[in-house]
């Protein structure tokens, strides 16, 4: 080689290595954009941080950005207001909101609800043991755990619960504080709260799942879900289809991997503790959807109904059945 035909070789790369750089800025910039709002103190950070710490995102072509959230009424109102794309939200808000006319959707991204939970020496061993009993309910008079705790004793005993019992509304960690400092004989709560009382030696009852169950919801519905207005679903289908993609293949990872847990312990607060860090990575695995079909949303539409009977307007409004279009059909995995 010539040192005049090195020096034309080398004078090449600086423009070559300019046009790629401009072709990767494009490649980016061209990237379709999803603003998704998130609870920051809510258990889906665990699944957006195995998302980004593996770049699922970039790996299906999106651009995502994180808002952070206060909670999920925040939530409710940056979605509303055009803030965000999408937010995490429950199936019955989203049917309440499209039978009032703000035409909202979702896909399923959680199956986790709570269940009843006693002390190690308690004497209470199913639901018609509640009877005279204190119990610590996360959430208010309305809440979908004590609703169907509610329809569940009436099925057993024929009685009330609420007449039959003694209720103490609070937030999660109240009830949690309460049952430890034995001043609630149960106390009814969401399920991470709930592993934590577990991981402290605490018993479950019986999970809310089991009690649909047993009212004759056939499978344990979708409680919450990837919620967004059919705007940007028509206006950002394929944004949202990349981060759907995303989510699942995110789901998958956290059902299998044992070693994509270990960079989470911080945001789960269990850095430190072993037991409570098991019990919260495997209550969650048993609540993860795997897998989508618009199609068959019946479990979805048994619990509506009988959260309706049983909750009545305080709780679904004027509805009795779940809206059609509540849960998202253009998209399946």
């Amino acid at each position: 080689m010539t040192g005049k035909t090195a020096v034309l070789r080398l004078g090449v790369l600086p423009v070559f290595a300019s046009v790629l750089a401009g072709s990767v800025a494009v490649a980016q910039e061209a990237l379709p954009t999803l603003l998704v709002g998130v609870q920051e103190s809510g258990t889906v950070q665990w699944e957006i941080e195995t998302i980004e710490a593996l770049e699922l995102d970039q790996k299906h072509g999106l651009d995502l950005e994180i808002r952070p959230l206060a909670d999920s009424r925040a939530g409710q109102i940056a979605l509303q207001t055009g803030a965000v794309d999408v937010i995490l939200s429950d199936f019955v808000w989203v049917s309440i909101q499209r039978g009032q006319g703000n035409m909202v959707a979702m896909v399923p991204h959680s199956l986790a609800v709570g269940g009843l939970m006693v002390p190690p020496d308690s004497a209470i061993k199913t639901v018609a043991d509640l009877k005279g009993k204190n119990i610590a309910v996360a959430g208010g008079p309305v809440d979908k755990n004590w609703v169907i705790l509610q329809a569940f004793y009436n099925s057993v005993t024929g009685g009330v619960l609420a007449d039959e019992a003694s209720a103490r509304f609070g937030a999660p960690p109240l009830v949690n504080e309460l049952l430890a400092g034995e001043q609630a004989d149960a106390g009814l709560n969401f399920w991470q709260w709930n592993a934590r009382l577990k991981a402290m030696g605490m018993n479950e009852v019986l999970p809310a799942a089991e009690m649909l169950r047993e009212l004759g919801v056939s499978e344990q519905p979708p409680l919450l879900g990837w919620t967004f207005t059919d705007a940007t679903a028509e206006t950002k289908s394929e944004a949202l289809t990349r981060f759907l993609d995303a989510s699942f293949e995110a789901k998958a990872v956290l059902l299998e991997d044992d070693a994509v847990w270990d960079g989470l312990r911080d945001l789960m607060g269990a850095a430190d503790d072993q037991a409570l860090f098991a019990q919260l990575r495997d209550d969650y695995r048993a609540g993860i959807v795997r897998g989508y079909d618009p199609e068959h949303v019946e479990a979805a539409e048994e619990a509506f109904a009988l959260l309706a009977r049983h909750g009545g307007a305080d709780l679904v409004g004027e509805q009795t059945a779940l809206e059609p279009g509540t849960f998202w059909a253009g998209y399946r995995k």
